[in-house]
């Protein structure tokens, strides 16, 4: 249960603060409408800080991402054991943080009438700059390896200030590698906040455009793999 709370309310706040962003960046009416990469990989990295402090001071590991979570197992860095509780509270606590940035901006949804305006997915989820299937998910591939490959040096990453060393690694990667598909490198980052843009009233809400959400789902998965692999033979 330990796993599966830290996770839970790691991630909540790391979509809380991050989905928050979105919403300030796209919508109308907001002060920090039209800002720019800088604050948003910035603002991701501080989430993502945040949430492991969290999530490490209520007993879990701190991995707040399946892509973590996963390939940490399957190269014997992680416990089989803990990894249904880690993903059940990752992809709860993504969709619990979204469905509290939906609340908290309602009145600015009424106010962002379509896509044209701002009012789109991307406030939750990612999207590609550029549709291009192949690509977006070598993209998604390259920057989790990137991510996961550092993370694996960083020891246990939730304890002193090693969680802003994380943060910095976000902002990093999302300076460096995420401006092609927004950096998921999170399959629960993505999916969780997806779906409570799909379920739930948020006012002139557009498509959640499910067809692309492959990409976010596999491709980190697959990256943190090839991190993980490359991290067991090496050491």
């Amino acid at each position: 249960m330990h796993g599966f709370i830290g996770e839970f309310f790691g991630t909540m706040i790391l979509i809380l603060f991050g989905a928050g962003t979105g919403a300030g960046l796209n919508l109308k009416k907001t002060y920090a409408k039209g800002s720019d990469w800088t604050f948003v990989c910035l603002s991701w990295g501080i989430a993502v800080t945040m949430g492991v402090y969290v999530a490490g001071s209520l007993g879990s590991d701190g991995h707040l991402n399946p892509a973590v979570t996963i390939p940490f197992a399957i190269f014997g860095f992680f416990p089989w054991s803990d990894v249904l509780p880690y993903l059940a509270g990752q992809f709860l606590g993504a969709f619990v943080g979204a469905t509290i940035v939906a609340i908290q901006f309602a009145p600015h949804f009424k106010q962002t009438p379509d896509a044209q305006s701002g009012n789109v997915v991307g406030i939750f989820a990612t999207m590609p700059a550029i549709k291009n299937p192949l690509f977006n998910f070598l993209s998604e591939i390259f920057a989790t390896f990137a991510f996961i490959f550092v993370l694996l040096n960083l020891g246990n990453f939730t304890v002193g200030l090693k969680p802003f060393i994380v943060g910095t690694l976000i902002f990093v990667v999302g300076t460096g590698l995420g401006t092609t598909t927004g950096f998921a490198i999170n399959p629960a980052r993505d999916w969780g906040p997806r779906l409570a843009y799909t379920l739930l009233p948020i006012p002139n809400k557009t498509s959640a455009h499910w067809e692309y959400s492959w990409v976010p789902m596999f491709g980190p998965l697959i990256g943190g793999s090839i991190a993980a692999c490359l991290q067991f033979f090496i050491k």
